[in-house]
């Protein structure tokens, strides 16, 4: 029997857990040893736009910008039993942040939440395993399947791990600091 996918929603699988620098760099150790591919670093910068009708349904609209690229997001999370997380997601490629901007704007998004992370990005066997550096802490998210997500975890050594269930705007909203309407998270820069 043929599956009409042109109605399947995509979905991001993955989990998210928190480490101490002693372990992100322990881990960088073992993904080169176990052969994985390091992809690269990029520095991004998220800004969160919402309203009301987005709130009520557990859902956003991000714009990130890299040194090379902009990406407009559309995620909702899916409820479950399982510590792994589940969002319907929708991702575009944009080639004018401002203007993009501009339209979400008059859509009625306001932009609610920033932060900034370094990202470094591995391919592992049939996951994608980042490690993020924020303001307020360092993170490692495995994103693929169920299955995919349970290898790695137990090939890398990391099931005693600490998940970590917020979303980085959630801990963001509480770790950040208000700036007018804003809460953001942001590196110090040098010097200040």
């Amino acid at each position: 029997m043929e599956v009409d996918t042109s109605t399947l929603m995509p979905i991001e699988i993955e989990k998210k857990y928190r480490l101490v620098p002693e372990r992100r760099e322990e881990l960088k150790r073992e993904l080169e040893e176990s052969g994985a591919r390091f992809v690269g670093r990029e520095f991004e910068e998220n800004t969160i736009y919402s309203n009301d009708r987005l709130r009520d349904t557990g859902s956003i609209v991000r714009i990130r910008k890299t040194d090379s690229r902009s990406i407009l997001t559309f995620k909702r999370r899916v409820e479950n039993q399982f510590d792994v997380k589940q969002q319907i997601e929708h991702e575009t490629e944009i080639s004018d942040p401002t203007a993009a901007e501009s339209i979400i704007g008059e859509l009625g998004l306001k932009p609610v939440l920033i932060y900034q992370k370094y990202r470094d990005t591995w391919n592992f066997r049939s996951v994608e395993l980042v490690l993020d550096e924020l303001p307020f802490g360092d993170y490692m998210e495995i994103e693929g399947s169920i299955t995919g997500i349970k290898e790695a975890e137990i090939l890398l050594g990391i099931e005693d791990l600490e998940t970590e269930h917020e979303t980085y705007p959630r801990l963001t909203a509480r770790l950040g600091q208000r700036n007018g309407e804003q809460v953001e998270a942001r590196f110090k820069k040098e010097g200040v």
